[in-house]
């Protein structure tokens, strides 16, 4: 039987799927940016996806983090007051990840 959040193809591996709180996409896990909020209080921004902590995950794409900023889309969704620069960190982030997939 299927899980959600999973797809399966003929006898294949299983990919993990998961939601990009912007868009909307489901998407598998190497197409999104994970976005870990700690204990602390404290988002950080987790390309290994193994941090501790809730996970929130975005797609990797500039536009999205310039409308994740645009939105506040993570402060909203956690009911929290921004953290100062994490928006700007973020979309220079997303970028350089790009810049290295294009360059």
């Amino acid at each position: 039987m299927k899980n959600k959040g999973e797809k399966r193809t003929c006898g294949a591996k299983k990919i993990p799927l998961r939601k990009c709180i912007v868009t909307g996409e489901r998407l598998p896990k190497q197409d999104l940016l994970r976005i870990a909020y700690s204990k602390e209080g404290e988002l950080t921004i987790d390309p290994t996806g193994k941090a501790p902590g809730r996970g929130f995950y975005i797609k990797k794409d500039v536009d999205v983090a310039k409308r994740t900023k645009e939105k506040n889309t993570l402060f909203h969704q956690l009911k929290m007051k921004e953290q100062e620069g994490f928006y700007d960190e973020l979309i220079a982030y997303v970028e350089s990840l790009e810049d290295e997939n294009h360059g």
